[in-house]
């Protein structure tokens, strides 16, 4: 499976920014995604993630509200809009999958991906 996420760039607070991440390779629709991110100096950390057939997302408790992770399976595409961004939301942010078929997002989280991304670069200014 390979992942190539796009989209990120240089915006202010409270703009908004649309992430895209295209797949190749596997069985897109059978794959729970999501999206993780690292800050500086931090940990990768859980995002958004969202159910292979779309019925089910999941959220960091800081993004809740702001952003939305979706789907086009149709497209081999997933999505993670972000609004109201705050300088916290700084980071590389990556989509990533654990290439199972059919599985939950909590226990795609609890075995943790397999595929990456290469990252992309979001930088929310003050």
């Amino acid at each position: 499976v390979q992942l190539q996420a796009s989209g990120g760039g240089l915006v202010q607070a409270g703009d908004s920014l649309r992430l895209s991440c295209a797949a190749s390779g596997g069985t897109f629709g059978a794959y729970t995604m999501a999206w993780y991110r690292q800050a500086p100096g931090k940990e990768r950390e859980f995002v958004a993630g969202i159910r292979w057939n779309g019925f089910s997302t999941d959220y960091k408790d800081s993004v809740k509200g702001r952003f939305t992770i979706s789907r086009d399976n149709a497209k081999n595409t997933v999505y993670l809009q972000m609004n109201s961004l705050k300088p916290e939301d700084t980071a590389v942010y990556y989509c990533a999958t654990d290439g199972r078929t059919f599985k939950t997002i909590q226990d795609m989280r609890a075995r943790g991906p397999n595929y990456w991304g290469q990252g992309t670069q979001v930088t929310v200014s003050s």
